[in-house]
């Protein structure tokens, strides 16, 4: 196991060192100029050729990105065009709602996708798998943003159960201010909920037709612990595995919901950030994003030993 796990963190950070110089690379290819941003159309040479070289944007590509590098290493991600601040400081301002926002959504996601997803794969072929699985493609068909408004619509505007935009820090106003991410939590959650679901559902239906079960069922053994001991839990094998893909989804449409919900968080930065041409901050955020994804593959490949000790780790 421990053999196994360094190996993967030695290929994690082999592709983070590539993903580190694409994400450079691409950064610096994108249309428009920070310093005209900073400066107007106005700016004269001398000021252009002045703040260019204090932002050390007039050094070669090469330079640029192994001094990057070499401070990411260390925790220092730069320092941002536009706020005047350190990169880190300025992701850890928006880090407190994307990271509660990710966290509900994922919980939202396990609580309604598995549950469901098995209880439609118990009652295969009936009503109840017809309606289940029909409704799981709407929402999985349907763009976030347009499940985002009518969630306002109905909780906010009609009911006035729920805040429709914004979010104070539970910090300042404790974890009373949850409320405030319940329906952005729920719009990410519809879609990659409905995947997951229809995933537990096809997994647990190819499971069942395994001799072992056949084999499990024909001793007499009750089918609520058939579903459990052996159904449920070498289909979860393949669903664990999709997590890791629906957190990269829940990154990218994170960015509308977080528009949409008018939150403060990394999504709406990345956008802010972008037209502004904040270089700094826009290489930061992605790459704590490429960090975080890789961490939670690594988790999800060593989370299979866990729920199969016959998956052979290679």
């Amino acid at each position: 196991m421990w053999s196994y796990a360094l190996k993967r963190a030695g290929a994690t950070a082999v592709t983070l060192w590539a993903a580190s110089v694409i994400i450079f690379a691409f950064i610096h290819v994108i249309p428009g100029d920070p310093i005209y941003v900073l400066l107007g159309d106005t700016a004269t040479p001398d000021q252009i050729d002045r703040l260019r070289h204090e932002l050390g944007l007039d050094q070669p590509i090469v330079v640029q990105y192994l001094q990057w590098a070499g401070h990411a290493l260390t925790g220092d991600l730069g320092r941002s065009i536009f706020f005047q601040a350190p990169v880190a400081s300025v992701i850890a301002d928006g880090a407190e709602t994307s990271i509660l926002l990710a966290t509900m959504t994922m919980v939202w996601v396990v609580l309604i996708g598995v549950p469901i997803g098995t209880i439609a794969a118990v009652r295969h072929g009936t009503w109840l798998d017809q309606g289940l699985s029909g409704a799981a493609m709407f929402f999985a068909s349907v763009p976030t943003f347009w499940v985002g408004l009518y969630l306002i619509l109905i909780f906010a505007a009609t009911l006035g159960w729920l805040p429709s935009s914004g979010y104070p820090s539970i910090f300042e106003g404790g974890l009373g201010n949850l409320r405030y991410l319940l329906l952005p939590s729920l719009t990410l959650a519809a879609p990659n909920a409905a995947l997951i679901l229809r995933l537990t559902r096809a997994s647990m239906l190819d499971v069942a037709r395994e001799d072992y079960v056949r084999t499990a069922r024909a001793k007499g053994i009750r089918p609520w612990q058939v579903v459990r001991r052996h159904i449920l839990r070498n289909a979860l094998l393949t669903v664990v595995s999709a997590f890791g893909f629906t957190f990269a989804a829940l990154m990218s449409e994170a960015v509308v919901t977080e528009t949409v919900f008018a939150l403060p968080g990394i999504g709406r930065l990345v956008v802010q950030s972008i037209l502004r041409r904040d270089y700094p901050v826009i290489q930061g955020i992605i790459l704590v994003i490429v960090v975080i994804y890789l961490i939670i593959n690594l988790l999800v490949d060593l989370a299979y030993r866990l729920l199969d000790p016959r998956v052979e780790l290679q």
